[in-house]
């Protein structure tokens, strides 16, 4: 196996907060949270480690590739609080 390196990020994230509908959609939908983008369905990514923390909550962050709006991903509160800031 490889060795983990640091890397800096240098591009731009596009990020949302999760909502309440959010949550609800991914109660309603047996533990998978969906949304739409350009009325199409995108599953968005959540690791087993943020959901045996409780996500998706009030708080998380949803990320999206400026590439390719269909690969989203959750992102817990404590690493965006810890690696993420507004641009102003």
């Amino acid at each position: 196996m490889s060795k983990f390196k640091q890397y800096r990020r240098t591009q731009i994230a596009e990020l949302r907060p999760v909502t309440e509908n959010d949550i609800e959609v991914y109660h309603k939908h047996a533990g998978e949270l969906i949304v739409m983008n350009k009325k199409r369905v995108v599953k968005v990514s959540i690791s087993v480690e943020d959901l045996a923390n409780g996500s998706p909550k009030i708080g998380d962050m949803i990320a999206r590739n400026p590439k390719n709006h269909d690969d989203q991903w959750l992102v817990a509160e404590q690493y965006f609080k810890d690696n993420f800031e507004p641009m102003q």
